[in-house]
């Protein structure tokens, strides 16, 4: 990895860490104190630490052992993440469920507002935007995030959307006979905007379309393309209308949240580029759909 990719690369990790901190922040401080449970893979772990606490009588004062049953959880998953995902993906999800497990821990759990339907919305936004910047960083949560993406490569009509609907149908089914019936309704409301804040941030399912006019034929820019984004290119020759100067065309299908980086390494080869950005195609076919 050159230089200038690892600054890159360190620099959303960076921003993933912050993430993180906010998810913690939506957890603890709106959804534990309202005794809601979050979807997916912790809210499984939520009702582990409940069942432990209520069942089982361990007292852990105000520290939240659900990060780490949810980390602890992960341990399969990350090995999965560096088998059939890369050694990138697997660094960088180890360092966001780490520092997500931290926080978890350590940020206090204090009760901020008294009213049930604010905590929902507000611990919704708050955690959903957190874990909406790391999918947009091309990192991960765990938990059913990778598990997600890999039913989507194994069948194209599996999503990650489908994979949390599945787990916290169920999950909600169990906590209508373990918890009271208004418990599981906040708790369906806060998964609903936490969902809703993870889509409006994350722009993965936004596919566009690149057009790169160049009157450079550089072999290292469609190198860099495709080694540094992982995207095919397609190339043909040009010629200008007006000036009838040769140029070459190179296309390239990808997610949104990519373009900054295209642009980034289509200009650090060719300054005077031309870029054309088309958004919200429907792609069929063999397309890497990345988290």
């Amino acid at each position: 990895m050159s230089r200038e990719n690892m600054v890159y690369e360190g620099k959303r990790t960076l921003v993933c860490i912050m993430a993180t901190l906010m998810y913690a922040v939506g957890l603890n401080l709106f959804v534990v104190p309202a005794n809601l449970y979050s979807g997916g893979l912790m809210g499984i772990c939520q009702v582990i630490r409940t069942l432990l606490v209520e069942y089982l009588h361990m007292n852990f004062q105000s520290f939240d052992i659900a990060g780490i049953i949810y980390y602890i959880i992960n341990v399969p998953i990350f090995i999965i993440a560096f088998t059939k995902m890369g050694r990138k993906f697997f660094a960088k999800t180890l360092i966001t469920v780490t520092t997500m497990t931290v926080f978890l821990s350590v940020v206090p759990i204090v009760q901020v507002v008294e009213d049930t339907v604010a905590a929902c919305v507000v611990g919704g936004i708050i955690s959903g935007a957190g874990i909406g910047i790391i999918l947009r960083m091309a990192s991960s949560g765990g938990g059913l995030d990778v598990v997600g993406v890999l039913l989507t490569r194994w069948k194209r009509d599996f999503s990650v959307g489908k994979v949390y609907l599945l787990v916290n149908l169920s999950l909600y089914a169990v906590c209508l006979f373990l918890f009271d019936i208004e418990i599981v309704v906040y708790s369906v409301i806060f998964a609903a905007v936490h969902s809703l804040a993870i889509d409006k941030v994350h722009i993965q399912n936004i596919n566009v379309e690149a057009n790169i006019i160049t009157k450079s034929n550089n072999v290292n820019l469609e190198r860099a393309i495709m080694e540094e984004l992982n995207r095919g290119v397609t190339k043909w020759s040009t010629l200008g209308a007006y000036t009838y100067e040769q140029s070459h065309m190179l296309y390239i299908t990808l997610s949104k949240y990519e373009v900054s980086r295209l642009k980034a390494v289509v200009h650090k080869y060719d300054p005077s580029a031309f870029i054309v950005i088309n958004e919200g195609v429907t792609v069929d076919g063999n397309f890497l759909k990345k988290l």
